[in-house]
Order: structure tokens, then sequence, then C-alpha cells
């Protein structure tokens, strides 16, 4: 015999509306939690208010506020492949742009902050695969980017969200990949794709509206690819210098930035500088001057700051000679701190080597332990690439330890007033664990100010 249960919503509703039944097939049971686990085939219906429904079938959930003619929400959308270098093809839907795009495939672990990631630099030439399963409830707002643009080429997801709801919010996530033509797609297995890519490594993949082309094209067209070699940063960095004003503001969270009351002049190169270090930095009571990635050290040093700041930014480090180039010029004459893609830089300027890592660290829980006093912060972290230990120098030490993998995650120089870290402290994650960092480079220009005001 079939068995049905009535589960009845314990938010009273008005009388006139239906109350909340979900009629349950025979072999399912209702789970916790309002989760609903099947061990059979079949089909339930939660009916509930407005005209909402649920449909379980086979194993699989979808939600949404039915339309009058009874049609899903998503059975407009067109069509889309994600094919991966491996040969799997993962059909999905589609959202945002449509056509052809081709980027290398990196997982990231955060809960929140899509729209951050979405505008972070650092992601130009890649597809992220979100790890967490609902994506876009809070829509787009014009406070939260990093950026003046998106710059990621692709947007893989489990479940686009098919209403928002945020107070800040002006469009949704579909109307906001349109506007930046940039691919997104939907309803695919994003825990599969992830597992595949933790055990086989970053794979290069393609995502395609268009049904006319074969797998068989796009796999070629993934093979034929590579991020490797490529110089990313000259595709969004700035191209005149600019002065940035903006702070934190009635966000500042710190007593020591809010302490700060003697300006410090500081030039940040854009590699792909993420506006919430700026804001970071001028909370700190830095003026700053921010310049292309390829800006002579001539110039900056003319300038005469009283610090240099070498961004994050996108792609292969070993791939930007002439960033490496002009490190090697500033450092030892002015403090210098590098995050990220600015780590590799001054670290291949101090003589180090830097290599591809597997499958990278992008996500906002990654645990770090500061070596010299053995402080563990939680960071934010999006690279792909990492510092050889083994190639730094003596005069180099490594400041920062990943604590998942071991990697190098921070570099110090004290006789060449150098401090680097390889991950995101604006960020927030711990949520403001690794804010230190910043304190710890004022502090660096402090000494330098003190050391030169001393009479010889």
């Amino acid at each position: 015999m079939g068995c049905v249960q009535d589960c009845h919503a314990t938010r009273p509703y008005p009388s006139s509306q239906p109350r909340v039944t979900l009629r349950v097939p025979q072999r399912c049971h209702v789970g916790t939690r309002g989760r609903n686990r099947y061990s059979g085939s079949g089909k339930g219906v939660m009916e509930g208010v407005g005209g909402w429904r649920r449909v379980l079938s086979s194993g699989v959930t979808r939600a949404a506020a039915v339309g009058q003619d009874g049609a899903a929400p998503w059975a407009s959308k067109p069509a889309a492949r994600l094919v991966l270098e491996d040969g799997s093809v993962w059909p999905g839907t589609a959202f945002g742009h449509t056509g052809v795009q081709v980027g290398e495939c990196v997982f990231n672990t955060s809960m929140t902050g899509y729209q951050e990631i979405l505008t972070d630099p650092s992601y130009k030439g890649q597809f992220v695969v979100f790890t967490y399963p609902h994506i876009g409830n809070v829509g787009i707002n014009p406070e939260d980017m990093e950026s003046t643009k998106c710059h990621l080429g692709g947007v893989i997801v489990r479940d686009l969200s098919l209403t928002v709801s945020n107070y800040r919010a002006n469009m949704t996530l579909d109307e906001y990949c349109k506007s930046q033509q940039v691919m997104g797609i939907a309803n695919v297995d994003t825990r599969a794709i992830t597992r595949r890519l933790r055990v086989d490594g970053c794979l290069n993949g393609v995502i395609c509206t268009d049904a006319s082309k074969s797998d068989d094209e796009l796999i070629a067209m993934t093979k034929a690819w590579s991020i490797v070699g490529q110089d990313l940063i000259k595709e969004v960095t700035c191209s005149e210098p600019y002065e940035w004003k903006d702070t934190s503001g009635e966000w500042e969270f710190s007593a020591d930035a809010a302490s700060q009351d003697q300006p410090y002049k500081v030039v940040c190169y854009d590699f792909g500088i993420k506006q919430n270090i700026l804001r970071r930095l001028a909370s700190y009571n830095c003026s700053l001057t921010v310049v292309p990635a390829d800006y002579p050290a001539e110039k900056v040093l003319e300038m005469n700051p009283d610090g240099v700041f070498f961004s994050n930014g996108p792609g292969d480090p070993s791939a930007v000679p002439y960033a490496v180039e002009n490190a090697k010029k500033i450092v030892g004459k002015k403090p210098v701190f590098g995050i990220c893609m600015g780590h590799q830089v001054l670290g291949q300027a101090f003589g180090a080597s830097t290599f591809k890592l597997k499958f990278g660290h992008h996500g906002g829980n990654h645990p770090i332990r500061f070596e010299s006093d053995g402080r563990i912060e939680i960071s934010a972290q999006n690279h792909n690439f990492a510092v050889d230990p083994s190639s730094l120098p003596d005069d180099v030490i490594v400041s920062h330890v990943n604590l998942n993998d071991g990697t190098c995650a921070g570099l110090v120089a004290p006789s060449l007033k150098a401090m680097t870290i390889q991950y995101h402290p604006e960020a927030s994650p711990g949520p403001h664990d690794a804010d230190i960092c910043f304190k710890q480079y004022i502090d660096m220009m402090a000494a330098e100010r003190q050391a030169a005001a001393v009479p010889v």
C-alpha cells in the first residue's frame, strides 16, 4: 500500500489560504529539518500558499513560484553544456550571456560573497564552480563590487536562485551576467565537478549554448587553450595613474586604523587590485596613488613614497617579467608589501621561483599559521600558483604557512624592508584575523620614517 502523510505548516496562515500539505509516496519518508529523503522512485508534491509548488521526482528537488499558466520559471531557459578537457560533459541550464567560452575551471568553497568573487580581477580567464549550492539569493548591489566589472569567464552553480531577497540589491545575478556578457550554467552537479577537480587538478572547460557545436569540437577547444604562460595582468590593470580616497567608512572595525593620524604616501601597483584592499589601506590613513602594472620603477621612486604596494592579480606570475624587474629596482629602497600576485612577483624579485598548484586555493576558510608566534588566521584565498620556499635566499624568511598543504603563505625580508602574504586580509573571512597585516605594514613604514629622521 502507498502511504500518505500530511505535514501542516507551523506558521499560522490566513484562513483564506490553503494549508500546506505534503503528499509522500510509498517508500519515501520525511526527513528532519524539512528535507525529503527518497529511497525509491515516485513523485511527491507540496502545495502551499500563493500557488507555490514544490515538485520532488527521483530524488531531484526544485522550487519556484509557479506562473498563471503553470509553467516552471526555468522552462524558458536555454540549455547549456559544460565540457571539460577530460571528455566529461555536464548538461545544465544557461543564464547570463549565451555563446561559447573557454576557461580554467576552479572551485571556490566560500559560502557567501559571490558578488565579490565575480568582480575580483584575479579570476580573469577562469570559470568558478561554487561549492555552496544556492547562489544568487541576495542579487547584485552597487556597493559590494571589488572592481568596475565582472572579470571571470564563467559561473557554474548547482541552483540559481529564482528570487532575490536583499534590500540593497538592484538586479539579479542573471541580469548582471547578461550585462557583463559573462556566461553561467546552473543545474549541474557541482559536488561531482569539485571532486573531479580536487582529485585530477584544475581542468580547462567550455561553457556552450550553441547546439550546433559537437562535444568533440568543444573538447578540442579545451585542449588548445592554457592559462599557463599567459599575462592576464595587462587585461585588468588601469591605463593611467589615479588617486584613491575611499575608506571603509561606516564599516570600519579596527581601532588600529582609527588611531592612525599621520598619513603615509603609498604607490600601489595595479595587477588587478581589489577595491577593498585600497579601502583598508586608506582606512589606515594612507594616501594612495594607483599606477598601471608596467609603470616604470624610476617614476615610482621619483614620487618619493613612504611605501610601495604590489597587488593581487590573475594568471601566471612567471609571465610578467616586467613586473618582477620593476620590483627588483624598488626592493630595499622603500618598504614594500605584496598580496597574492604581488607576493609571487616579490618572491621572484627576491630570486625565488613559482610553481602551479594542483587545484589552487579558492575560498574563505583556509587556516594560516604566523610562524613567529604561532598565531592562526582564517584566510580568504584565490590563487593557482605559489612561491617555492626551497628557492628563497637566506635573507628571506617564510613568515606564514598554509596549514592545509604546507605551502608558503607569506614572506618577510627585514633587510630588504619587505613583507608579503599569499591571501586576502581585506576579505575579512575570520572575520578580522588577517587585518593585522595592514597594521604591520604601517609599522614598517613608521619605522623607516623614524630611522630617516634620526641624524647620522
